[in-house]
Formats: structure tokens, sequence, C-alpha cells
């Protein structure tokens, strides 16, 4: 079994991370706030700048919520700090994508161009006209939108065109 509830989380300097009586993780850092509710099962204890998770017994349902919890509040940590990345490339003739502002402009194929809204938090870069990148402080909302942008026309098997995650 896993052992990654166990690891300490360090906090960074900059960082702050502050449990309220409901469990809710909150932590701020330069790349914004981030919320948690944590399970009420498992305590969180901060000294100094490691924070740690327990748990309170070895039953299995409290070694999964352990190790979940801990990988969550550890891409909090991380996601403002330094935050995430996803790059999606676009393989075919004439495929192409703009982002300006908030805005994702996707020529993919389609009679009509496809324009994607970033939400809070979320930001679009389009450093070519083949290649997209997703940055934000949250994990889950990165990953998610990246998949939806790949949804819109997925690679094909024969000669890959489509829209692909980096190295994919």
């Amino acid at each position: 079994m896993s052992r990654i509830g166990k690891l300490p989380i360090t906090v960074p300097a900059g960082v702050t991370v502050t449990v309220d009586e409901n469990n809710f993780v909150t932590v701020k850092g330069p790349k914004g706030t981030l919320t948690q509710q944590v399970d009420p099962a498992i305590t969180l204890r901060q000294e100094g700048n490691i924070l740690t998770l327990e748990r309170p017994t070895d039953s299995k349902p409290h070694k999964a919520m352990h190790g979940l919890y801990r990988a969550l509040v550890h891409n909090m940590v991380v996601g403002v700090t330094d935050g995430f990345t996803k790059t999606l490339e676009m393989v075919g003739t004439g495929y192409r994508a703009n982002a300006e502002g908030k805005t994702l402009t996707i020529n993919i194929g389609f009679s009509h161009p496809v324009v994607l809204e970033a939400p809070e938090g979320i930001t679009y870069e389009t450093p070519n006209q083949t290649t997209i990148v997703v940055k934000g402080s949250n994990k889950q909302q990165v990953g998610n939108l990246a998949a939806d942008i790949r949804a819109i026309r997925k690679p094909e098997p024969y000669l890959g065109k489509g829209i692909k995650y980096q190295n994919e």
C-alpha cells in the first residue's frame, strides 16, 4: 500500500496555511488562494513550516482518505507557489489556435471557430499557432480544461491528426 499520507508537507516561505473549525484548509500564496474541505476524521497539525496529516485508525477507509487529502493539500501548496501547466499540440493542415485575453479561439476544421472562455484563475497562452498552454493554480481545473480542449478533436489513431497532449 502507498505511504503517501505519512509524508510531511513543507510549506515554503510566503505561503500561509489556515485550518478552520470545520476542517476547511485555506492556502494563500503568490499565485492565489485555494480552499479544500478535509474529512473531519483527518486531523491537520502544523509545526513551523511542516504540515502533517494524521488518521484516527488504520482501517481501510481512513488509510484511503489519509493519502487522498494529503495529496490534495500538497497540490494546493504547489499550485499557489509554482502553478500547474498542461501543453497541448494541434496536428493537422490548417489547424491553429489564438489566445486573446481570457478567450481561446481554435480553428480545427469545423465550419466555425471554437471559442472557449477561461474560468477564474486559468490563463491560456499560444506560443505558436499549433500549441496551447493552459496555466493555473488549481491542478484539477487545469487538467479538466485541458481534457475538454483535447475532446474537441481527439487525435485519430492512424495519422495522429487532432489535439493531443505534448509527448502523447
